[in-house]
């Protein structure tokens, strides 16, 4: 049995990067939709792999395929495969605290307006 026949029968699964933990790691949820034993209702689920990303190209938000391997870390046992569908306008920008006091009123400068006037 030759190499490449061996990895075809590895698990391959869809998901989305719900995090970005650090170096070539990420987070990905897996979905899926299982029937209630009882009441037979479909029910959303959701599994969370830890997988490796050796070329940090995927971003939160993507759509990638990902391959079972062997184990790489303690929590890792899951690498990317590729990128199936970019995240689309999820640039994210860090908010200081004063951009927040900015735009958000509070009751010390309504007083200190009101005193100014």
């Amino acid at each position: 049995m030759s190499t490449h026949e061996r990895h075809n029968r590895r698990k391959t699964l869809i998901g989305f990067v719900s995090s970005k933990m650090g170096d070539k790691s990420v987070k990905v949820t897996v979905p899926y939709k299982t029937p209630h034993p009882l009441y037979h209702k479909v029910i959303n689920r959701k599994t969370v792999l830890h997988v490796h990303d050796e070329k940090n190209e995927a971003k939160v938000g993507d759509k990638i395929e990902i391959m079972e391997t062997r184990p790489i870390s303690r929590l890792k046992r899951w690498r990317l495969i590729r990128v199936v569908e970019a995240a689309v306008g999820l640039d994210l920008v860090a908010v200081t605290e004063n951009d927040v006091a900015a735009s958000v009123p509070t009751k010390t400068t309504k007083s200190n307006e009101a005193v100014k006037a």
